[in-house]
């Protein structure tokens, strides 16, 4: 008889121990990031995904009735329809290093998924390409940025024991900002630039003009469409929960959006300052002092985060990453910027060579596993 036993999450009482867990698991860990608590409510409760998403929470306890692992199963119908497949998805896993635990999460997972009708589950995802994913295989050593996973060494080998494959890699990379682009790359910009007659947009109207920022998500969609595994165009209400989250930390000086001679847009490169030493000292809270620790961090550039950069697909291919990176090289430079760090790409994706230009370093490497069921 096993030691122990799994508990649907199905109370608001149970939500907090679920959004708890982690925190208190990798209490000793220096690498880890807490997300904000009201953040996680809204994720797991009232996000715009869980209008056409289903997904369940688990608990896992031992006797004595201490917390030890966690887990959501999620079903994306938008997905399996536009792949044509029957897959679920498991996320939000945490567990002690514990075979049984780990087993008693995924099989509680595996079991609903095949209730539902599904024939195979990955992940850890998100309920699409806008949350947190991937789990980490290598880079351990390293705190991640504040919208990725992290978890302990023994989770692979875990999940793996299991019966989970891999199904594909994400890489981050770290560059150095400080230098600004090379010559070679200075004269392809501005070769480029003047043939096509490209120039800056105004982010501060961006931010201000909502046909601006549904013009830009529908890029962010067309753009990321074929270039990301997994990839679900987003829903009006999802364009319009994640402008509403990040939009308003937009600014001149650390993002770029780049219009053409017609004033489409061509290409994006958003980025804001590291905040995940903050989001540490804030400790999963806002209030009373956490939006200080946050406020102070946005104001800091030493280390960014490379939150999003793409190209509208009749751009792709063209250079046209030689501009977006001359041009936000220049803000680097200007703003002291000595670090930026990238955003998980997948590894077929052959944008990831792009940082081969640089003397990055692979940063974090993280996997979705998936299992037939």
């Amino acid at each position: 008889m096993s030691k122990f036993t799994i508990k649907e999450v199905t109370t608001r009482r149970d939500l907090r121990k679920f959004i708890a867990f982690p925190d208190e698991l990798y209490k000793d860990c220096p690498q880890w990031v807490p997300a904000l608590r009201g953040d996680q409510v809204k994720s797991l409760t009232s996000c715009a995904s869980l209008k056409y998403c289903k997904h369940k929470l688990w608990l896992a306890y031992d006797a004595s009735g201490k917390i030890v692992g966690r887990i959501s199963g999620m079903i994306n119908p938008r997905y399996n329809e536009l792949y044509q497949k029957k897959r679920a998805r498991f996320g939000w896993f945490d567990t002690v290093n514990d075979r049984e635990v780990a087993a008693l999460l995924l099989s509680t997972a595996e079991a609903w998924a095949k209730e539902e009708g599904m024939d195979e589950i990955h992940g850890p995802l998100y309920y699409n390409t806008l949350g947190k994913q991937g789990m980490l295989v290598e880079g351990f050593q390293n705190r991640p940025v504040f919208n990725t996973l992290y978890n302990y060494a023994y989770y692979p080998e875990l999940v793996e024991s299991l019966g989970y494959e891999k199904e594909c890699d994400w890489l981050e990379y770290k560059v150095p900002a400080y230098e600004g682009a090379t010559e070679k790359l200075r004269r392809v910009s501005a070769l480029l630039a003047e043939r096509h007659g490209l120039r800056e947009g105004n982010i501060e109207e961006l931010k201000k003009d909502p046909a601006k920022v549904k013009e830009f998500f529908a890029a962010y969609n067309e753009s990321f469409a074929k270039a990301v595994l997994n990839f679900v165009p987003f829903t009006d209400e999802e364009i319009a929960e994640e402008a509403a989250s990040f939009i308003p930390f937009l600014n001149q000086k650390t993002s770029i959006i780049i219009l053409d001679s017609e004033d489409r847009l061509v290409a994006f490169g958003i980025t804001i300052p590291d905040i995940s030493g903050a989001l540490q000292k804030a400790k999963g809270r806002l209030f009373p002092t956490g939006w200080l620790h946050l406020l102070r961090a946005l104001r800091h550039y030493e280390t960014v985060d490379l939150l999003i950069n793409g190209a509208v697909p009749k751009w792709q291919n063209t250079g046209i990453s030689a501009v977006l990176h001359t041009w936000l090289g220049d803000r680097y430079v200007a703003n002291g910027t000595r670090w930026a760090l990238s955003n998980p790409q997948i590894e077929t994706n052959s944008a990831v060579n792009v940082w081969a230009r640089y003397d990055s370093e692979l940063y974090m490497r993280r996997r979705c596993y998936i299992k037939k069921i």
